[in-house]
């Protein structure tokens, strides 16, 4: 029994008790925090390719309006409702439940 009080009241193995315990819970980098901060980068790096692929998507759009003057009047007229002279925009929504 004295054996194994003296292993447990070892300076040096209490030091290192403490120090694993302090940096498991309390230090400012724990493991808990650690765990978060790293689902936080997963979902930032899933909007970076998404807004990656969105930049494509406006390039390519861009590049099409700058060749085409038909792609040009499409555009304006999808996104922007623009129209002829003596024409008429009809605006059809859906209404979502």
């Amino acid at each position: 029994m004295k054996k194994y009080a003296s292993i447990l009241l070892n300076k040096y193995l209490i030091a290192v008790v403490f120090v694993l315990v302090w940096i498991v819970f309390f230090d400012d980098t724990d493991l808990f925090t650690q765990r978060k901060r790293l689902e936080e980068l997963r979902q930032l790096e899933q909007k970076e390719d998404y807004f990656k692929k969105q930049t494509e998507i406006a390039k390519q759009e861009l590049s099409d309006i700058k060749t085409s003057k038909e792609t040009l009047e499409k555009f304006a007229r999808e996104r922007y409702f623009m129209k002829k002279k003596g024409e008429d925009v009809f605006i059809i929504q859906n209404e979502k439940n």
